[in-house]
């Protein structure tokens, strides 16, 4: 029998081929959105954007599910409140929500994205997050980091100096936090910025670009000013170790910081080669360098400090959870000395306790990708390019996952299968899973551990005033973080049987 001719031959393979491609289009064309409120023309559901923050969202996932759909504009955006569909978008479809927003304060903040926090997925952003891990925020980094244990205790005198007087304790923290970011970045000190609330606000002109040069809500100008603040501050930083490096004239320094670090990974790779693109060291510019310590300064000094404060909140709101963490310290460490480095392995309660307060209060409450491709999840159609809003708050309290969610009990993490922080519980996930998970959890949970046990084991707290613990104000404001709407003032007294020196 004569073989067929090579061109039917093909067509044989080709056209069963095309139909099924024609099925498979056909039946992604025909899936739906995730459901969700109806928007109006033109403008969708731009008139709810007050209602986008973690407690907005949660209660607009209680109507139309754990994954709903909206339009801004001409753009997609969902919202993720359930562990099942985070594990899809997280985890199972990783790749595809690997991206980060482009909004315009981000890019500006961020040198035109040249960070890694908000760089596309791809090679670039992966040299730039190994460069991140490896350098200035892995475990041994930040242990090796004096200025974390000089500024808890530089804190604690502090506190000891107003002892029986009502403390701002929000404040002293906040200023802790800042303190032992800049110091261990720069060697000094610096007052805060404003790009909290800057990355976390909701621009008009992300969804609708002709409307940026009118700029209706302000934001160009607070950019462009903090922006330029960051700059002068950031320039003198990078020029002083500069010259402080040809001072030296190549001697070996005993202390370094993390600007250091960068420009020796900066000069390393200024004459570093490599044949292959994959394993080539990426060439830092001067932007890549300000990105990276914008991502430091910012990412821990509010995200910490805002997770310090919810744990003396709760604390103070739950004076039975209080004792028991006290109680631990004194049983591990005694009333004779302060709290070191070592205990913190033996104190089990208080890890409890702060990853219940993590639960309650994740440090970045919403976080946001955007979708690389078209992509099906949960039987839904989710278009390229669609924002996807994660709300790890929500996680955190699903009534599904959690018995009693809105209740502050640290013995839960006790029980035989409590769920883990590290990214694979999607029911807790405070500091995000997957690909674009945060790189400095290693380095906000050390900082969280030495503040609050110092803190508990040094002071005994009470509520100014006589206020009674149901009294305290547990709402939040929402932004990139979600700290306390009101700093915590609480009155100190001695606890430790030695003096604090």
């Amino acid at each position: 029998m004569d073989s067929l001719p090579p061109l039917q031959t093909a067509f044989l393979f080709i056209i069963p081929l095309l139909l099924l491609y024609g099925v498979v289009s056909q039946h992604r064309r025909k899936l739906p959105y995730p459901p969700g409120p109806r928007g109006l023309p033109m403008i969708g559901n731009m008139l709810m954007m007050d209602q986008f923050t973690h407690r907005g969202l949660t209660n607009l996932a209680r109507k139309y599910g754990g994954l709903f759909h909206m339009k801004l504009g001409f753009s997609h955006v969902v919202s993720v409140s359930c562990p099942e569909i985070a594990k899809q978008v997280l985890q199972v479809q990783d790749h595809i929500f690997s991206n980060r927003p482009a909004t315009i304060a981000a890019s500006y903040l961020s040198y035109d994205r040249a960070d890694m926090a908000f760089a596309d997925y791809g090679p670039f952003w992966r040299q730039m997050r190994k460069l991140g891990v490896t350098k200035l925020v892995s475990r041994k980094q930040t242990e090796s980091w004096a200025s974390v244990r000089v500024e808890v205790d530089s804190m604690v005198k502090a506190v000891a100096a107003n002892t029986g007087k009502a403390v701002n304790i929000g404040e002293l923290i906040f200023t802790l936090t800042m303190n032992i970011t800049y110091r261990a970045a720069f060697g000094s000190k610096n007052d805060g910025q404003e790009f909290s609330k800057l990355l976390g606000a909701f621009n008009l002109a992300d969804f609708v670009p002709g409307v940026r040069w009118i700029d209706p809500q302000g934001i160009n100008k607070r950019l462009v000013k903090a922006r330029q603040s960051l700059d002068m501050f950031i320039d003198k930083v990078i020029d002083d170790h500069m010259q402080s490096k040809i001072e030296v004239n190549g001697c070996d320094e005993t202390t370094t910081d993390l600007v250091d670090d960068l420009l020796a990974f900066y000069k390393e790779a200024a004459n570093a080669t490599g044949n292959e693109d994959l394993h080539k060291p990426i060439q830092l510019t001067k932007d890549n360098i300000k990105a990276m310590i914008m991502n430091v300064m910012f990412g821990v000094t509010e995200t910490v400090a805002s997770s310090i404060e919810w744990a003396l909140t709760e604390l103070m709101k739950n004076p039975d959870e209080l004792v028991r963490a006290q109680q631990e310290l004194a049983s591990v460490v005694g009333l004779n000395r302060p709290v070191k480095e070592i205990d913190l392995e033996k104190l089990t309660f208080l890890k409890c306790t702060l990853k219940e307060t993590l639960r309650l209060h994740p440090p970045i409450p919403v976080v946001h990708h955007v979708t690389y491709g078209d992509t099906e999840v949960g039987g839904y159609n989710i278009p390229a390019k669609t924002r996807v809003m994660i709300n790890i708050w929500a996680l955190g309290r699903d009534p599904n996952s959690w018995e009693d969610p809105e209740r502050f009990r640290p013995s839960r993490i006790l029980d035989d299968g409590a769920p883990d922080f590290k990214g694979n519980n999607f029911e807790f996930i405070p500091f995000g899973s997957g690909r674009r998970s945060c790189p400095g959890m290693n380095l906000g949970f050390y900082a969280l551990e030495m503040t609050v046990a110092h803190l508990l084991h040094c002071f005994n707290w009470e509520l100014p005033d006589g206020m009674n613990p149901s009294e305290l104000d547990m709402s939040d404001v929402f932004g990139l973080t979600a700290p306390r709407s009101s700093r915590l003032v609480l009155i100190p007294s001695s606890r430790l049987l030695c003096p604090i020196v």
